[in-house]
């Protein structure tokens, strides 16, 4: 069929209803939202974001209600769609965006695809990777991985992924939205080592929309957190309290869960194998641990300093 490009939606949208076939890449993946609400009468009020992109830039698309269950976890990062009879809007101004791992590639902001059940009602189609053709143009999938050496120099809010091998887990916690709400964040703080530096990656990582993966963190597990955010500085020595934390878009992956994954092919995750290969596993075992309280950052020594 006759297809278009995201270059092209963006100039002709406003003069048109209907629109052709749209071929694009998952780059980007947010967690699910639910936006019920007690008065509102919603079969199924649910939301996510994704970045897609082809060879004229990227675009948001929302996949709306209903369609969430159906093909929320069939769309991963680096998945292949062919989209037609889909909707174009304005973008919601206040929503998060994700740091692309190309720099250079081209941004559409004033618009994003809606896929809804009706009104039109979408067709969505997955490509195999092994049908997607060169001549296509898809861009693919990059990651900014960093090191924990490179850590401590990285800016406040900085993105990046990491990979490492889970040395500590603590018990999962929570943390109200905002106060006296009822609602409640739930996350877990782990360590992860690369070899790189005598001192572990901090993360806080919050329930993304992988309770399967999230409940599944063990120690010697090799743990990869995509679009993870740099928090500096909390007190007067900041090297003891850069940590990560997760974002909107963070995807959380465990052994088991890597195979076919874009980012295998990165050079510091093969940088990481490598060096995992040269490790004695029953030396690791013996410096990890699970579970307990774990208060961070610390507080300091003295009430004095306090």
């Amino acid at each position: 069929s006759k297809l278009t490009n995201l270059g092209h939606l963006e100039m002709t949208w406003r003069s048109r209803v209907h629109f052709h076939p749209l071929l694009v890449r998952i780059l980007h993946k947010s967690r699910l939202r639910y936006y019920g609400k007690p008065e509102k009468k919603m079969d199924m009020p649910y939301q996510a974001y994704f970045e897609v992109a082809d060879g004229s830039g990227m675009m948001s698309m929302v996949l709306w209600n209903s369609l969430c269950p159906e093909w929320y976890h069939s769309m991963k990062v680096g998945t292949v769609l062919l989209l037609a009879k889909y909707a174009i809007k304005t973008s919601y101004p206040f929503k998060t965006h994700p740091t692309p791992g190309d720099s250079q590639m081209k941004r559409f902001a004033t618009i994003e695809i809606s896929l809804n059940v009706r009104d039109p009602p979408t067709e969505i189609s997955i490509i195999p990777e092994e049908m997607v053709k060169p001549e296509w143009g898809l861009p693919e999938v990059k990651y900014r991985f960093i090191t924990r050496s490179e850590l401590d120099d990285l800016p406040h809010n900085h993105s990046c992924d990491v990979i490492g091998l889970v040395t500590f887990v603590g018990r999962a916690e929570r943390a109200r939205k905002r106060e006296h709400s009822e609602d409640f964040w739930l996350y877990r703080w782990a360590h992860a080592i690369d070899g790189t530096s005598d001192q572990p990656f901090i993360l806080e990582l919050f329930a993304t929309s992988q309770p399967d993966v999230f409940e599944r963190i063990h120690p010697m597990t090799y743990l990869v957190c995509t679009q993870m955010r740099v928090i500096q500085g909390l007190t007067e020595n900041p090297s003891r309290t850069v940590y990560l934390t997760t974002s909107n878009e963070s995807q959380i992956f465990i052994t088991g869960w890597h195979q076919g994954q874009p980012y295998t092919k990165d050079a510091k995750v093969k940088n990481f194998i490598q060096w995992m290969k040269s490790q004695c596993e029953a030396d690791q075992i013996k410096k990890t641990v699970i579970g307990g309280y774990y208060p961070f950052p610390r507080p300091p020594d003295s009430f004095l300093k306090y």
